[in-house]
C-alpha cells in the first residue's frame, strides 16, 4: 500500500531547493510570492541562485546537504524543486530517507526530479508529485490550469483530467498505480536501485529536446527491459522541441511510439498534458488512477481509495 503524505493547510511551509541544475533566484520570485499568496510559508535554500560557476546549483555535497536537511526537517511540509536539468543521479545514493520515511512530505518537480520520484516509489512506497516547478509560475503562468492543478493537489483535491482524443490512441480502461516521468531518466535508471517495476501499472512518459532516433532507442531500451510488456495502461505526454537528423529518421515521434506499442492490448493515450511545456498537470506518482480512453474522450481520474497518512 502506497503512503500518501499529508496534504497542506494554510501556514504550512514549502521548502525550495535546486538539487540539479542552476536556477537564477529572480526566476523563482514569482513562484515564492504566489506560494505565499496561497497561504504557505516559504523556506528558500541557498542552492537557488547559488554562486556556482558551472552547470549545477552547487557542488554535489551542497546540493545533497540542502536536500537532506529539507527531507529531515519536520517543520517543512513539502519540498518544491526549483528546476530539473541534470544532477539528482549524482547524489541519490548518498541521501538518507530514514526520517523522511517516518514523516513523509510531498516532493514536487519533474524532468530530472524523475530520479527522486522513481527512487522513493521503488524503495519507500511513498507518493510524490510530478508537477510544475518554480519557472512555471512566471509570465502569469500561475493563473493557468496546470499550475493551479498543483495548488489543488496540495490541498487534497482529487484530480480528474480530461483531454482530447488522438488518432493513435488505443481504447480501454485501466485502474492502477501511476508511475513514470521523463523518458530519458527512466531509461537511465534501468538496472539501478532507483529503477521502477511497471507491471500492472499505468506508465506515463514525456521528454524534451531529443533526437527522434534517441526516443526510438530509449523506448526500445525500456521495451527490452520488460517495462512495456505487462502495463495496465500507457500515457504519452508531450515530446517537445524534438530534433531530426540531416538524413531524416522517417517517422514522427508519435509514429515511433505507436509502432513500438502496437502489439499491446492495454489502453494508450497520446498528447496527454504532462510535459516540459506549460501543459503539465500535477500527477501523484504511486497513487491509483483510472485511465479511460474512448473514441470520444480521454479521462485520467484519481481513485477514491487513496487516503493520506
Amino acid at each position: 500500500m502506497i503512503k500518501i503524505p499529508p496534504y497542506l493547510k494554510k501556514g504550512d511551509t514549502i521548502g525550495i531547493t535546486c538539487p540539479a541544475g542552476f536556477m537564477a533566484a529572480e526566476k523563482a520570485q514569482t513562484c515564492i510570492t504566489v506560494l505565499q499568496q496561497w497561504g504557505y510559508q516559504v523556506m528558500v535554500g541557498k542552492t537557488l541562485g547559488s554562486s556556482s560557476a558551472n552547470y549545477f546549483s552547487g557542488t554535489d555535497e551542497e546540493r545533497h546537504d540542502e536536500l537532506q536537511a529539507m527531507l529531515d526537517d519536520k517543520n517543512i511540509n513539502a519540498i518544491l524543486c526549483g528546476r530539473g536539468g541534470y544532477g539528482v543521479g549524482r547524489i541519490i545514493d548518498q541521501l538518507d530517507f530514514t526520517k523522511f520515511k517516518k514523516n513523509p512530505k510531498w516532493i514536487i518537480g519533474f524532468s530530472d526530479i524523475t530520479v527522486l520520484h522513481s527512487h522513493i516509489y521503488t524503495n519507500l512506497k511513498i507518493a510524490t508529485l510530478h508537477a510544475p516547478m518554480a519557472a512555471a509560475f512566471n509570465e502569469e503562468g500561475f493563473k493557468n490550469e496546470f499550475v493551479l492543478s498543483l495548488q489543488k493537489v496540495l490541498t487534497g483535491k482529487k484530480a480528474n483530467y480530461k483531454t482530447a482524443v488522438h488518432l493513435f490512441n488505443k481504447t480501454g480502461t485501466a485502474t492502477a498505480e501511476l508511475v513514470g516521468g521523463n523518458l530519458s531518466l527512466l531509461a537511465h535508471l534501468t538496472g539501478t536501485a532507483s529503477d521502477i517495476n511497471t507491471k500492472n501499472k499505468i506508465l506515463f512518459i514525456e521528454d524534451i529536446g531529443e533526437q527522434i532516433y534517441s526516443i526510438d532507442r530509449m523506448l526500445y531500451q525500456i521495451k527490452r527491459s520488460g517495462k512495456l510488456d505487462k502495463l495496465a495502461g500507457l500515457i504519452i505526454g508531450g515530446f517537445t522541441d524534438m530534433k531530426d537528423t540531416e538524413r531524416p529518421f522517417g517517422k514522427t515521434v508519435q509514429e515511433v511510439i505507436a509502432a513500438i506499442v502496437a502489439e499491446y492490448n492495454y489502453p494508450v493515450c497520446f498528447n496527454f498534458p504532462v510535459s516540459h511545456s506549460k501543459e503539465n498537470y500535477a500527477l501523484k506518482v504511486g497513487v491509483v488512477y483510472e485511465l479511460k480512453v474512448t473514441g470520444k474522450t480521454v479521462q485520467l481520474k484519481e481513485n477514491d481509495s487513496n487516503v493520506s497518512v
